[in-house]
C-alpha cells in the first residue's frame, strides 16, 4: 500500500527513541477491592518505549501482562502512576478523551479478531478511517486488504472467513490509519500453528513498512524472541527489561 511504503522506516524513527518515548510508564500500579480485601495487579511498573521499537510482554498466566495492556492503551484506569501514550498524559483525561487518543494514534488487533460480524471485510476494515471522516476509507481498505491477501473476499462477512483470514483482516483494520502504536494481545491464540505463523510474518512485515511501535503480549517464546525487547510481568512487577534472545 502506497501510504504505508511512504511512512518512515523504523531505522530512521527508532534513532529519536530516546529523545521522545511513544509511551512512558512511571510507578505504574493496579488494584482492586475483593469482598475480601485489596487485590495488587501490578505494582511500581516503570519503562519507556521509543517510536519503531518492537516490545514483546511475557509472563505466566494471572501475572498482570494484559492489565498492563489495558493500562497502556488506556482502556482501563491505573490505581496509581503514570502512562504516558504520545506525549499525553491518560490520567488527565476522561473516557472520552481517552477514546480519542486511541482513535488518533492507537491500533489493535486481539486474540479474538473482535470484527464486526454484520460488516464485511472491507467495511470492518474500513470503520476506523470512516470514525476519522477519511474521504478515501473505501480506497486505502481495499488497498490494505488487497497487499494482506484478500483481495478476492472484500465482500465476505466474518462467519465466511476463517479464522486466519479473520485475523488478516484484523491487521488491515489495525495498520489502516498508521497508528504510532499496535497493541496486540495473543494475537495467534486462536490460530493454528502454520496460520498463526503465517500472520506474524505478515504482522511483522506491516509493522517494519510502516514504523509502527508494537507492542505485543504473548505466552509464545518464539514470537517474543522475533520482538527487539522483552519485558517480563511476574506477579504484577516488572522483573527483566531485556533484549530479545533467538
Amino acid at each position: 500500500m502506497d501510504s504505508l511504503a511512504e511512512a518512515p522506516s523504523p531505522a530512521r524513527v527508532v534513532s529519536a527513541a530516546a529523545d521522545s518515548p511513544v509511551l512512558h510508564v512511571a510507578s505504574l500500579g493496579k488494584r482492586v477491592k475483593l469482598p475480601g480485601g485489596e487485590l495488587t495487579i501490578l505494582d511500581g511498573v516503570g519503562f519507556s518505549i521509543g517510536p519503531g521499537e518492537a516490545v514483546a510482554i511475557v509472563g505466566a498466566s494471572g501475572s498482570g501482562k494484559s492489565t498492563l495492556l489495558s493500562l497502556l492503551a488506556g482502556l482501563d484506569v491505573a490505581s496509581e502512576g503514570e502512562v504516558r501514550l504520545a506525549g499525553h498524559s491518560l490520567a488527565a483525561l476522561d473516557e472520552d478523551g481517552r477514546a480519542r487518543l486511541r482513535g488518533e494514534h492507537v491500533g489493535f488487533v486481539f486474540q479474538a479478531f473482535q470484527l464486526l460480524p454484520s460488516l464485511t471485510a472491507l467495511e470492518n476494515a474500513m470503520l476506523p478511517l470512516e470514525l476519522r471522516g477519511v474521504r478515501e476509507a473505501q480506497q486505502r481498505a481495499r488497498a490494505i486488504l488487497e497487499r494482506v491477501g484478500l483481495g478476492e473476499r472484500l465482500g465476505h462477512y466474518p462467519k465466511q472467513l476463517s479464522g486466519g483470514e479473520q485475523q488478516r483482516v484484523a491487521l488491515a483494520r489495525a495498520f489502516v490509519t498508521q497508528p504510532a502504536v499496535l497493541f496486540a494481545d495473543e494475537p495467534t491464540g486462536n490460530l493454528d500453528t502454520v496460520t498463526g505463523n503465517a500472520v506474524i510474518d505478515l504482522l511483522f512485515e506491516l509493522n517494519a513498512v510502516a514504523g509502527t511501535t508494537l507492542v505485543l503480549v504473548t505466552h509464545d517464546h518464539a514470537l517474543a524472541a522475533r520482538c527487539g525487547r522483552v519485558l517480563r510481568i511476574d506477579a504484577g512487577r516488572l522483573v527483566s527489561d531485556t533484549a530479545a534472545t533467538a
